[in-house]
Formats: structure tokens, C-alpha cells, sequence
């Protein structure tokens, strides 16, 4: 499609075209170098500082037995950091890497349906997943694993080897969820060959990996008197006891083949179509294989991909991705990230908040359900409500969608009786809810 380039770009590996936006001039080589350094965060609260904030508002409410009135500080953090992700995103310079920072939370999910997660898992992005969506895969699992966010959610904390001097005394024995999680949805995938015997065995070698979350020093720790002793053996292969198995058995399940495939499967899918074209796959998973599970190199074979071009608009946005993409479309401000974050949740897709380890859905059949669609065209006419004054329909359509716009789109909104009308007319499109 002639002059397209800009907007497949934006719509199908960013968040959406900013109104008022200035296109790049090589739209390919714009991606490319968001694939180079990132640009240092503001600070922001850590694992430990959130950890620190909700034993010391516990300590509060049980001095006040149960009185305690006004915000916690655990619960500034979790709002703070939910704004920060909003914020970032209505006004991301470098949309790709925002897109590659949600896609990898999504496939290391780790939800605040888990309460205790709340003051967690802004931290969790910043600390496991940001530093490494274009590093190695190997290094991003070890981070993600480990961090106290995926300890407590997959209940990795509680876990006690039943051979280790607390599990003799206490009874308390193996909880398995991290273990088959890391296998069947991180790594290998069921096609991957593991067994139930590789499940326990990888289980028993988490043991002692815990979180302090009621003193110093708040964070991730290890406690030997609760890991398993003995060697164990994964996969085949023998790892010793001791804290140092841990990570080297996840740079051994980051390094196999079955794993590069299944990654590579997910990111087709994700940026390329539900059914993804057998070569787009082998393209990404010979990328991985061949550079040791470099997430940038495998982000660079993406954007080679034809496959990943044409045709435009073939995957449903999620409703994330579809709030994002309008609020950007209508230029937000990024000091209004509750309109993202209510628009999210009434959608059906609140922030960080998967129902499920593996993560939300990434195929439209999951969010195509008629009253689904129908909640976002009456969320999008509400917002063209407060904003007709201040946009032209046709700009914004010629803004965000170009010549991506179908003849019937830009004539419907021509004859629309009302500004707010031919606004919700751009939104409700099947182009604007595709990417």
C-alpha cells in the first residue's frame, strides 16, 4: 500500500500514531534503533521499597488495631507505578520497546490477582524484564525467576524441600507451581519433551529460594535450611545443591532448542498474525539459536520479516492495545494516565492483572465477542464526547490511519451528523481496531 510504511510502523510494532506526530523518514530504521540503548527511567520504587511499605503499613494497622485511615504507603506505590506505566506509554518516543516490554511481562507473567503483588510488579518490569528486552533471554529468566514478584506469585516462597533439616522438622514439602510453570509456559513449552519426573526434580532444585518480606533485607534471599539436599537432575542433565543450581539450570532450559522455538512461536504470533506463517517462525528461531537467545537479534529478524508487513491490520487489538492506541490517537497527555488505566479495567483487560501464569490471550478470537467490541465503541463515543472540541475528524483519521483508512470509513465520517459522532467513527472502524 503506497505510503503506508509510517503507520504499519506505528500500528503494527508501536502503540498507535500520536496526533501531531512527525513521521520518520525511514519508518524501518526508526524501529531498528529503538533495539539500541534505552534511555534511563526516572526513578521509581523497588522490589525492596514496596516489600518495606506493606510490612510497615501491616505494623501500622495492628498498633491501630485495624483503624488505619487515608492511603498506605504500599498502596502510593501501586498506583505510582500503574500511572508511570500509563504515562510512559501515551508519550513513548520509542513505542517498539514499550510493545517488547509488555509482550515479555505477558509471556513472564507475574498478576496482581495476587494481592501481595500490588506493590510488586512495577518493580518487577523495572527490575527484571525492562534491562533485558534486548539482551539475552537467558539473563531476563534468571531476573524474572528469582525476583520476588514471581517467588510469591507461583508460590516458589512457601516451598520447603522435604529432605532439608526445616522440612524434616516441619513436614512441609514441595509446592511444584514454579517449577512446571518455567517448563511448560517460559521455556520448553509441552512440546518440549519434560516429564513429571523433570517437574519435581527442577522443584526440588528451587527449594530455599524465599522472599524477606517482613525485615531487612526485603528482598530475595535464600534459605538453606529449607532447600533440598542432594543433586538433581533436569532434563537429563546433573545439577549439585546450593543456590548456584538455580540459576544455572535456567540458563540451561533458556539455551534449548524447544525453548528458541517456542519463543519464536510467540512473538510471530504477536507481531505477525494468530496463525503465524511457518517461516516467519524458523526465521526468529534460527535468530535465537544462532546469537544464544539475543532478544535483539530476534527483535531485528522480526522487522526483516515481510511476513510482518503485509498485509497490514491482520491481528485484533487487545483492549490494552486499543485504549493506548486511542488515547494516543487523541493526543493525551500523559498526565492523565487514569483515563488508560480506568479504560483498561472497564475493557476487560486491567493493568498487569492476567487471570492465569500464562498470561493474557494474544489471539482475537479471546476479545471479539460482540458485547466485548460493543463496550469499546460506547468507551470510544464517551471520550469523543469530552474531546469533539478540541480535534477535526478527518485529521485524526488521516493522522492515525492514513492510507490504511478504507473509501467507506472516511465517507462515513464525512456524512456523520455530529464531530463526536464521526470521532466515534474513526475509533469503532475495523481498521482502527486491528493492527
Amino acid at each position: 500500500m503506497v505510503n503506508a510504511t509510517w503507520h504499519v510502523a506505528a500500528i503494527r510494532f508501536g502503540l498507535g500514531p500520536r496526533l501531531g506526530e512527525a513521521p520518520p523518514a525511514d519508518p524501518r530504521a526508526w524501529l531498528g534503533a529503538q533495539l539500541g540503548e534505552e534511555a534511563p527511567l526516572p526513578p521509581g520504587p523497588s522490589a525492596g521499597d514496596g516489600l518495606r511499605a506493606r510490612a510497615e503499613d501491616i505494623l501500622d494497622r495492628n498498633r491501630s488495631q485495624g483503624q488505619l485511615t487515608g492511603p498506605t504507603r504500599a498502596g502510593q506505590i501501586a498506583r505510582s507505578t500503574a500511572q508511570a506505566w500509563a504515562s510512559r506509554r501515551l508519550a513513548a518516543a520509542a513505542p517498539f520497546r514499550e510493545r517488547l516490554v509488555d509482550f515479555w511481562m505477558n509471556h513472564l507473567t507475574a498478576s496482581r490477582r495476587n494481592g501481595q503483588l500490588n506493590v510488586l510488579v512495577g518493580a518487577y518490569e523495572r527490575e527484571a524484564i525492562r534491562p533485558h528486552v534486548t539482551g539475552r533471554f537467558a539473563d531476563m529468566l534468571v531476573a524474572a525467576v528469582l525476583h520476588p514478584a514471581m517467588l510469591i506469585y507461583l508460590n516458589a516462597d512457601s516451598s520447603v524441600g522435604p529432605n532439608s533439616a526445616f522440612g524434616q522438622r516441619s513436614g512441609r514439602g514441595l509446592n511444584e507451581n514454579l517449577a512446571r510453570e518455567v517448563l511448560e509456559l517460559h521455556t520448553l513449552s509441552p512440546s518440549g519433551g519434560y516429564t513429571q519426573g523433570d517437574v519435581t526434580e527442577f522443584a526440588r532444585l528451587l527449594t530455599g529460594w524465599s522472599v524477606a518480606q517482613r525485615a531487612e533485607p526485603f528482598g530475595t534471599i535464600f534459605r538453606r535450611h529449607a532447600h533440598d539436599p542432594g543433586a538433581k537432575r533436569v532434563l537429563g542433565r546433573p545439577f549439585e545443591e546450593g543456590p548456584e543450581a538455580a540459576e544455572a539450570a535456567l540458563r540451561f532450559l533458556a539455551a534449548q532448542p524447544a525453548t528458541h522455538r517456542h519463543l519464536a512461536v510467540k512473538l510471530a504470533r504477536h507481531f505477525v498474525a494468530d496463525d503465524p506463517p511457518p517461516a516467519a517462525i524458523r526465521t526468529i528461531e534460527a535468530a535465537l539459536r544462532d546469537s544464544d537467545g539475543d532478544l535483539g537479534a530476534a527483535a531485528r529478524a522480526l522487522l526483516a520479516l515481510e511476513a510482518a508487513w503485509e498485509p497490514p491490520l491482520g491481528k485484533l487489538r487487545t483492549p490494552g492495545d486499543y485504549v493506548l492506541a486511542l488515547c494516543r490517537a487523541t493526543a493525551l497527555p500523559e498526565d492523565r494516565p487514569e483515563v488508560v488505566l480506568n479504560a483498561m479495567a472497564a475493557l476487560g483487560q486491567p493493568l498487569w492483572t492476567a487471570p492465569q501464569p500464562i498470561g493474557w490471550p494474544d489471539h482475537g478470537e479471546a476479545w471479539a465477542a460482540p458485547e466485548a467490541i460493543m463496550r469499546r465503541v460506547d468507551w470510544a463515543h464517551t471520550l469523543a464526547g469530552r474531546l469533539q472540541a478540541l480535534l477535526e475528524p478527518r485529521a485524526v483519521a488521516a493522522a492515525v490511519l492514513g492510507p490504511l483508512a478504507r473509501a467507506e470509513t472516511v465517507t462515513a465520517v464525512d456524512r456523520a451528523g455530529s464531530p463526536r459522532d464521526a470521532l466515534t467513527l474513526v475509533f469503532s472502524s475495523p481498521e482502527f481496531m486491528r493492527r
